[in-house]
């Protein structure tokens, strides 16, 4: 019989609905139970792509025995961590805390009913193995624990909710205090653990960190540092050659398991690919190299063709496993490739993608990665290169297609506000630097999804407590439903999102939505004390600790991206609260990142836009030349400036966007005026002084 979680949007919820376990989901009816019969709760954190989640729900919660053993001693709750990113954030922090070990997924914590951790791990067993004890046996123990050992929980408890206090920033540093010396130790931070063989930062596993590497990009962009911009450039090369991307599909994986980017973690996520698209587009502009453009392309054509609902919001992840088995729908035998291509084809491919060297993927499988350069297998094919390209093109189209007749993995098609802002921004940035009309659009299309199904004016949000209805946006969306009240990430990831289309093509109603989101994160989320800003609204569900993360996780953390945009709208609006609202965030979080100044790197990017505001440069003009001054800027990389191109003629625009075009510009369609705070150069009509006037007011 299906249990509670049989009317939950959550896909990954939906996997568990017909387990014998008596799971709920978050919510009062499981935590009053909970209370009334004096019972711990067993939380169990996972998402759908997730292969470990899959692994111990087959072990463990679809058999009866364990069930049995979970239903009679726990009240069993289930969260999809996507869909609360606020319950996953707490309870992954008491794991470090309780474990003093990293986290991950599944997390599966042991509470008190008042919500209180007191136990946990990540993946357990069914039977002990890999060190881990029996889930069955685990759960037996921890239920005699609760039994007979409650005053030493209630006294850890304490020393918990403690733990989490400290978290939070205590104290803010003065305006005056703020300097770049954050932003310096990040890089020498950085600097100290690349590995410049093959890129990324540390050993095995390797993720992105792409707020790293956009950092590496800008300290080279503005100060010509050749070894900043080594570790984006390399890092990004091997990752477009290694098997963490899709070498048929385009895309990235979440990770690599290996440190040379060849076996990946197989799930594919949203959250990934969008800023991974943007720092493709900038990759290109630094250095000119074919294969970012290329990666770019085609990761950019598989979020339009596999990540895009038709009703224009995007898609979640796509599942690690197929057939129930990690990676089987990428993965290859030498005969399966050899047979589907022609000779040609396969004397190129095989040196190419490493067909011709051993299996490396569980021993049996290969997995495609580029082991030579186009220019060493052409030679070792005995053709020409350009022939050697057509060749691979025309294997990769056959291998993809027949690839498509395979069982696919799961796709998770809820809709996430945060995930769909990270890839609106990436695809809005590359559509502009690449001139990719039909990208700007794709991301068009999410924004409008996320406007008009996701933002509520003015009635009250599911998930909110108290107080009068307000305006705010809700968080996840399936199935016709949207719900839960938002988070940070979901108002300060869209501000974002909004300010780099608004480049893209500047339309007046998009700028005042970001204003009306800010406003929101702004009375909601921000700690007015001590600046900064809570992962949860004032008016959340009241939970064991309310965060205020400064560190990126796998997507950039929400203060420091709050910050970054909220610096950036206030140059185009001319409201200084957002500026002030940024500045007090980087107070509260300089102490912290002047200790620790390892994984700040969102922060250190709005840091070095604080001490150095970003220009704006304003295009005024005739629409039909307008565009081709935009374009040709785009292709300039000038990380530090937003271009916005507002055709004459546009009524309601803020002072600061609100320029003519002046007689001195008479001679030609296009006025540019340079702005860096209140101060603005005099128009400039000519295209080529006005990108040497932006070159030179980057490097200053």
């Amino acid at each position: 019989m299906p249990n509670r979680l049989r009317n939950e949007t959550s896909p990954y919820l939906q996997q568990h609905a017909e387990n014998p376990v008596d799971w709920y989901p978050w919510g009062p009816e499981a935590l009053e139970r909970a209370k009334r019969e004096d019972k711990p709760i067993l939380l169990s954190v996972g998402y759908s792509a997730c292969h470990w989640c899959h692994v111990m729900a087959h072990e463990s919660f679809e058999d009866s025995a364990i069930a049995g053993a979970m239903n009679r001693n726990f009240v069993n709750i289930k969260v999809d961590r996507e869909e609360r990113p606020d319950l996953d954030l707490i309870y992954q922090t008491a794991h470090q805390m309780l474990a003093r070990g990293a986290g991950g997924w599944p997390l599966t914590m042991f509470l008190a009913p008042d919500g209180t951790p007191f136990f946990g791990g990540t993946y357990f067993p069914k039977s002990s193995r890999y060190g881990l004890p029996g889930f069955g046996d685990l759960l037996e123990r921890v239920a005699a624990i609760w039994r007979d050992k409650r005053a030493e929980i209630g006294e850890q408890g304490e020393q918990v909710r403690g733990a989490f206090a400290r978290t939070v920033p205590a104290a803010s540093a003065h305006r005056s205090e703020l300097d770049d010396a954050p932003l310096r130790a990040m890089l020498e931070n950085l600097r100290a653990n690349f590995d410049p063989r093959n890129g990324g930062f540390g050993g095995a596993p390797k993720f992105p960190h792409p707020t790293d590497l956009e950092l590496c990009l800008r300290e080279y962009a503005k100060r010509g540092d050749r070894a900043a911009l080594e570790m984006a450039e390399v890092t990004l090369e091997r990752m477009c050659e290694g098997g963490i991307y899709d070498q048929l599909g385009g895309g990235f994986c979440r990770y690599s398991v290996d440190q040379y980017w060849l076996i990946p973690h197989f799930e594919k996520m949203l959250y990934d690919n969008g800023p991974l698209l943007a720092l493709l587009a900038d990759a290109w502009l630094a250095t000119g190299k074919a294969r970012f453009a290329h990666c770019a392309g085609e990761t950019a054509a598989w979020i339009m063709r596999e990540m895009q609902s038709p009703e224009g919001g995007y898609y979640s992840s796509l599942d690690a496993d197929s057939e129930h088995e990690e990676g089987k729908f990428y993965v290859w035998q030498r005969d399966e490739v050899r047979a589907l291509l022609s000779p040609e084809e396969w004397q190129v491919a095989a040196p190419y993608w490493g067909l011709d060297r051993g299996a490396n993927f569980e021993g049996k499988h290969w997995h495609l990665h580029v082991a030579r350069p186009l220019e060493g297998a052409a030679g070792l094919a005995g053709v020409a290169p350009d022939e050697a390209e057509r060749l691979l093109d025309a294997a990769r189209a056959k291998l993809l297609a027949a690839r498509e007749h395979r069982v696919r993995p799961g796709r998770d098609e809820k809709v996430l506000v945060s995930w769909n802002a990270l890839a609106i921004r990436g695809m809005a940035r590359a559509g502009r630097v690449f001139g990719r009309r039909d990208w700007v659009e794709s991301a068009r299309r999410a924004l409008a999804f996320v406007r008009t199904t996701m933002w509520q004016e003015g009635r009250r949000q599911d998930g909110a407590q108290g107080g009068a209805a307000r305006a705010g946006l809700l968080a996840t969306y399936k199935g016709g439903r949207a719900h839960l009240a938002a988070y940070l990430d979901d108002y300060a990831f869209l501000i974002a999102a909004l300010i780099e289309l608004s480049q893209a093509e500047f339309r007046a109603d998009e700028l005042e939505f970001a204003e009306q989101l800010a406003d929101v994160m702004l009375e909601q989320f921000e700690d007015r004390e001590r600046g900064g800003f809570y992962f949860t609204a004032r008016d959340h569900e009241k939970l064991i600790h309310r965060p205020k993360p400064g560190h990126d996780s796998a997507m950039p953390s929400g203060n420091g991206v709050a910050a970054f945009a909220l610096n950036r709208l206030a140059a185009l609006t001319g409201e200084d609260r957002y500026a002030r609202a940024a500045e007090r965030t980087l107070e509260a979080f300089c102490g912290s990142m002047r200790e620790y100044p390892a994984g700040f790197g969102q922060l250190a990017l709005a840091l070095g836009e604080v001490l150095s505001p970003p220009a704006t440069l304003v295009l005024r003009g005739t629409e039909g030349a307008l565009g081709g001054w935009a374009q040709a800027l785009a292709q300039e990389h000038l990380p530090d400036t937003m271009v916005i191109a507002i055709p004459d003629g546009v009524p309601g625009l803020p002072p600061v966007l609100d320029k003519p075009r002046t007689a001195t510009g008479a001679a030609g369609p296009v006025n540019g005026w340079l702005c860096r705070g209140v101060t603005c150069l005099p128009p400039i009509g000519d295209l080529e002084a006005l990108k040497a006037a932006c070159k030179e007011a980057l490097i200053r």
